[in-house]
């Protein structure tokens, strides 16, 4: 689904607002509403992954987003990893990036996915 205008976009997000009240999770796959809201859905997704893509965060993003979701602090992350709390700040502020090593604790201790910290 490659050339997708504006229009059409436009058109299936309308769409998808009317059949949304109609679907719900007992809705049979292959129902009318079901199938259109699907299609419309493919629309949106193909035009939005062409015209507004989302980057992939960084790995101070990642550490940022993480600490809140954790309620965690710097220095609190800081203690459990055994480095200094500016180290922390350095990641953050993207001034350096932690070895191997140190990834691997901020994966474990952050729940953040391996693939995510290598940007894959």
């Amino acid at each position: 689904m490659n050339n997708i205008t504006k229009n059409q976009y436009e058109f299936a997000l309308e769409r998808i607002e009317e059949l949304l009240p109609m679907v719900n999770e007992n809705t049979h796959i292959y129902n009318r509403e079901a199938v259109e809201l699907s299609v419309m859905s493919d629309i949106v997704i193909a035009y939005e992954k062409e015209y507004f893509p989302i980057e992939k965060p960084t790995i101070s993003e990642l550490i940022e987003l993480s600490l809140e979701e954790k309620g965690m602090t710097q220095k609190e992350l800081a203690s459990e990893i055994g480095i200094s709390p500016s180290r922390i700040n350095d990641y953050i502020s993207g001034r350096s990036e932690p070895t191997l090593k140190i990834a691997h604790y901020l994966c474990k201790i952050l729940d953040i996915p391996p693939n995510a910290m290598l940007r894959m």
